[in-house]
């Protein structure tokens, strides 16, 4: 027979004299849906050799969910740390089913001991009330996160998505970190919160995200938010086309409540690059009839080509700030106006661009505009000398000049007209007669009019 040494004896007339039927403490525990639960059973030190097990309802031989003495069952694990007293049984994969009270069991002879466990299983989403936060990408953002006076001391972090049960394995930073990779948290305990801070924004930093404040018992607290990162697509936009040596006039709309602010006008081809205007040729001017300011850029150049940014302070918040693209041409020609887009202003929303003018310019290569001048000229003189040819058919002779004319008609009121520069028709009309003699032979008389021997009458007098 094995003899007992004087603790395990003490401890077997100690156990013998105390008879437990009721539960000694209460232990809560709390899990969510779809998570898992841990439930921390301590015991005394004389049975870290006793076997132990997790039981439901009356803890009858069917009741007993897992021991101790034997390998995990389904959704249901233990394990002994016998150096702390204390062995754990954990379930996953709960269920609001699984909600209700349990017993940790220590195995003895005569009545076990029994320690009550009240099991609660919350839905594995927060919050009801949540802060919405935007900001830019490429750009940081600070969320507050508030947490209780009692809470001062307690381990914060900062996780993403909306699920408690995982949120501090998943957590992205917490407060013995302060700073890691994008993420820095910083606790104000005197203003009794905490401030997460992300830098360099994308867009796939939308969603959601949860502030967590551990606790040593029950559910740790949590705040939601939800962080929305806009892109750079949807400023205000627009392009303007301007003349060297001409002026360029860009509008710049503000929102009615920024124009107190300092406005500002800058070049770069992107805004993290922008280099402020500050060549004289360069004017301002605030229009704030229609809440904007007009920047008119005189004496225009090649190098003034490029991409304009400009808006009121605070820079690149949402809505207060346009981009214009600006284009600079050597030459346009006569009556023809560069080439202007405009913007229909939406503050917040994306840009819609309307042409205001487009002008088509076909450009002809010189030698085929050489041929079909050539080829005109000659069309055009072909037409000339056939309307000649039929004029002259016609009359027979050319038709009379002005001088011509003047003969005539001065012969005809019985002046003397001696002039050499008379001219002579070419073809004088004649008049044929044939007269027959008694002996039948045919004499031809040719019969000159009048005008015809007046007119020989003349050159005759001018010799």
């Amino acid at each position: 027979m094995k003899m007992w040494n004087l603790q395990q004896l003490q401890f077997a007339v100690w156990s013998a004299l105390c008879c437990v039927t009721s539960a000694e403490d209460l232990i809560r525990v709390v899990g969510f849906d779809g998570g898992g639960a841990a439930i921390a059973c301590p015991y005394a030190v004389g049975y870290k050799s006793y076997e132990k097990y997790l039981c439901r309802n009356g803890c009858g031989d069917n009741d007993v969910l897992i021991t101790s003495t034997r390998a995990g069952r389904g959704r249901y694990s233990i394990h002994d740390d016998k150096n702390k007293l204390v062995f754990t049984a954990s379930i996953s994969n709960l269920s609001m089913r699984d909600a209700g009270t349990y017993w940790c069991g220590v195995t003895r002879t005569g009545r076990d001991i029994y320690t009550e466990v009240k099991l609660h299983v919350e839905p594995d989403t927060c919050c009801e009330q949540v802060t919405k936060v935007e900001a830019f990408e490429e750009e940081s953002v600070t969320i507050s996160c508030p947490y209780k006076p009692e809470e001062m001391n307690n381990l914060k972090y900062f996780c993403r998505g909306n699920q408690p049960s995982t949120c501090l394995q998943q957590a992205l930073i917490i407060s013995d970190d302060q700073q890691k990779a994008q993420y820095s948290l910083h606790d104000e305990k005197i203003l009794k919160r905490f401030k997460v801070t992300i830098s360099s924004l994308t867009l796939n930093g939308s969603g959601s995200y949860l502030c967590g404040v551990h606790r040593n018992t029950g559910l740790d607290s949590f705040s939601g938010v939800v962080l929305e990162v806009k892109g750079w697509c949807c400023v205000n936009s627009y392009t303007v086309s301007g003349v060297v040596g001409h002026s360029a006039t860009v509008r710049c709309p503000y929102q009615r409540q920024h124009r107190e602010n300092r406005m500002f006008f800058c070049k770069g081809e992107t805004r993290n690059n922008c280099t402020d205007q500050k060549d004289l040729r360069f004017t301002l001017e605030d229009d704030a009839a229609s809440s904007s300011f007009l920047v008119t850029i005189r004496q225009l150049n090649p190098s003034d080509a490029g991409t304009y940014w400009c808006g009121s302070e605070p820079r690149w918040s949402v809505g207060n700030y346009t981009k214009t693209q600006l284009s600079v041409v050597f030459s346009q020609r006569p009556g023809m106006a560069p080439v202007t887009t405009q913007t229909t202003y939406s503050f917040g929303k994306p840009f819609q661009e309307t042409s205001v003018s487009t002008p088509l310019v076909f450009v002809m290569p010189v030698a085929v505009l050489l041929i079909l001048t050539f080829t005109l000229a000659i069309v055009y003189k072909y037409k000339c000398a056939k309307v000649q040819e039929a004029e002259v058919s016609m009359d027979g002779f050319k038709k009379p000049t002005e001088d011509e004319t003047n003969v005539s008609d001065d012969y005809e009121n019985q002046e003397v007209v001696t002039s050499s520069k008379l001219k002579v028709p070419k073809h004088p009309r004649t008049r044929r007669h044939v007269d027959t003699d008694e002996d039948g032979e045919g004499n031809i008389y040719l019969n000159v009019t009048s005008e015809e021997h007046y007119v020989n009458q003349v050159y005759m007098n001018d010799r």
